[in-house]
């Protein structure tokens, strides 16, 4: 085992961590990045195949809204570089941007490998030391690594921490630094799913909607409501939509459906109410109701027995329930809650339990929807960590000059 001693080490090359490297560069400091994968930011590339959501145009206030408790918490680092700010980080790097008409704000190429590629470019022309195939194994004298070239050892000066939560594991956050950081007295809260599919008990009736979307639908979980789409999967419920409301279901909320959210109750019951005496359930649905293919056998499964009343019918389909068995494994999410919790960090992101380490990224404890809301706080904590990062080191050094 060899001993470096770099000036500032980041442990993982997601967002968060190049977005810490970005900082600590600028302040004109060495900077090594260790990355457990072959590549840097899986998590970010495999986000742009169905396009890169960077970040969400809308006011600050209704953005910090997002983070539920963590408001307060990220408010400054989100302030401080927030959807404005990243908006000019991705043309900066050769990125034309477009909003669309949900506010959500993506490349123009709609993938996320321009972007990296650029900005990777532009981080080794500043000099980046960007170390792959290094995977974190222990913290003690050092920070330990398995690497191509055998166990080695570094002894930075100052170190941010940014290896994700733990879900896809496959692209590089699995959580493992969890068990480490616990040895060292940080404290952790659990991890939990976040923006996650549910499993159902299908019955055989719905395997010829699997990958049928629900589109134009109204999501009730609990007193949250959220419009948006939904795709019946062969194990339950993906999609948007469910992404969405999923951490009041994860809470124990009920679920159910507004199939008919741009239709009011009176007149989807009037519609109901004039099918002849006798008509067959299956029929009025269809012709009352207009529902066919998925939705309508959504109804079937979900429904039985069907009332007779054409109030309490309307009712139903403006509030169908669906019978979660439980939130899909955590692996599959595609985030986590959870993390270092915030009593565990100082205003700078720096471990008070550890003196001159930083976090920074999805290890913290804090959640929010898809939306661009993600990788934006991820861009934000990384900002900010670096920068406190490289004033600490700078604050140190005077310290001991002073001292001299």
């Amino acid at each position: 085992m060899t001993a470096d001693a770099p000036v500032a080490l980041v442990i993982g090359a997601g967002p968060a961590g190049l977005m810490a490297a970005d900082q600590l560069l600028r302040s004109g400091l060495q900077v090594v990045v260790t990355e457990a994968k072959p590549s840097p930011a899986r998590k970010l590339l495999m986000a742009g195949k169905s396009g890169l959501n960077i970040t969400k145009d809308e006011a600050l206030e209704s953005f910090l809204a997002q983070y539920g408790e963590a408001e307060a918490w990220l408010y400054p680092m989100l302030r401080d570089f927030g959807p404005d700010q990243v908006k000019l980080w991705a043309q900066d790097h050769g990125q034309e941007i477009f909003t669309g008409s949900s506010g959500r704000v993506f490349p123009i190429s709609m993938k996320a490998s321009p972007l990296l590629r650029n900005w990777l470019s532009d981080l080794r022309s500043r000099g980046l030391d960007l170390r792959t195939r290094w995977r974190l194994i222990g913290i003690g004298d050092g920070f330990h690594f398995d690497t191509p070239v055998g166990a080695q050892n570094l002894r930075p000066k100052v170190t941010i921490l940014a290896m994700g939560g733990a879900s896809w594991a496959r692209l590089g956050s699995d959580g493992a630094w969890a068990g480490m950081l616990a040895a060292r007295d940080v404290p952790l809260t659990p991890f939990q799913p976040a923006n996650m599919g549910f499993l159902v008990d299908w019955s055989s009736h719905m395997t010829p909607h699997f990958g049928a979307p629900l589109k134009s639908i109204t999501l009730i979980a609990g007193a949250q409501q959220q419009r948006g789409e939904a795709v019946i999967t062969n194990r339950g419920l993906e999609g948007g939509g469910i992404y969405a409301v999923s951490r009041a279901l994860r809470d124990g909320a009920p679920l159910t459906l507004d199939l008919f959210p741009d239709l009011p109750l009176e007149a989807l019951t009037k519609r109901l109410a004039q099918r002849p005496k006798g008509e067959s359930t299956v029929n009025t649905l269809k012709k009352a109701a207009k529902l066919s293919g998925a939705r309508l056998a959504l109804v079937l499964e979900c429904a039985r027995p069907f009332p007779v009343d054409a109030l309490a019918r309307a009712k139903l389909l403006k509030n169908l329930p669906i019978s979660l068995k439980s939130a899909c494994p955590m692996d599959e999410a595609i985030s986590t809650a959870g993390g270092i919790a915030g009593a565990a960090l100082d205003d700078t992101l720096m471990l008070k339990a550890m003196p001159g380490v930083f976090a920074a990224g999805e290890m913290l404890d804090w959640e929010a929807p898809t939306g661009g809301y993600l990788l934006t706080a991820c861009l934000a904590t990384g900002h900010w960590a670096g920068n406190a990062a490289a004033h600490w080191l700078g604050d140190a050094g005077q310290d001991k000059s002073a001292a001299n």
